[in-house]
């Protein structure tokens, strides 16, 4: 699977988890320098709190268009730091 944005592969793995029919990828599939921290967050009733990442590439900035759950609830466990995308980031398998 790949997470593309502005002509950007930004994320890619095999290893995706599908939850809600978001593709959570896992952290080390992050093309990290297109990331920085931002001070959203927000609240699953079952997943726990999200934080959120800014996605900027060639200038352009989507703001808290990606989201972790650093410290999810047990039944979320799986996805403890894998990252599911939004906010017109593409998901494709090819």
């Amino acid at each position: 699977m790949k997470a593309i944005w502005n002509h950007q592969i930004i994320a890619e793995s095999n290893d995706t988890i599908v939850i809600e029919n978001n593709h959570y990828f896992p952290p080390n599939s992050l093309q990290r320098e297109y990331f920085s921290d931002s001070d959203h967050t927000s609240i699953c009733s079952w997943k726990g709190m999200a934080n959120y990442y800014h996605i900027e590439v060639d200038g352009n900035r989507n703001a808290d268009a990606a989201w972790v759950y650093h410290e999810p609830k047990p039944e979320a466990a799986q996805i403890k730091d894998y990252v599911a995308f939004w906010k017109g980031i593409h998901i494709t398998s090819s």
